[in-house]
């Protein structure tokens, strides 16, 4: 946190100061917002890959399902990314 006060110091005026406050507290909320879809994928693709190594069967079911669950979880990463740009702002 001391790193934040010491750029928003380092900067001129009080309207740099701002943008330089608002840019690493955007860079901040999308290092969060990304942790959050990356173990969830983790996660998901290691339960598939199990349920594929006991069931060989089902494997294309799973897949299928498993690619959703991808795509879904992904979402909320680039739902991260759309509020890191508009707090960028």
């Amino acid at each position: 946190m001391e790193a934040f006060a010491s750029l928003a110091a380092a900067v001129g005026t009080p309207d740099d100061a701002k943008a330089a406050a608002a840019a690493s507290s955007a860079g901040f909320a999308y290092g969060l917002a990304a942790i959050g879809p990356g173990i969830g994928i983790g996660y998901l693709v290691g339960k598939s890959v199990e349920a594929m190594a006991r069931q060989p069967e089902a494997a294309g079911m799973v897949r299928t399902t498993m690619f959703l669950g991808i795509a879904f979880t992904e979402a909320l990463a680039l739902i991260g990314f759309v509020v890191f740009i508009l707090i960028g702002l």
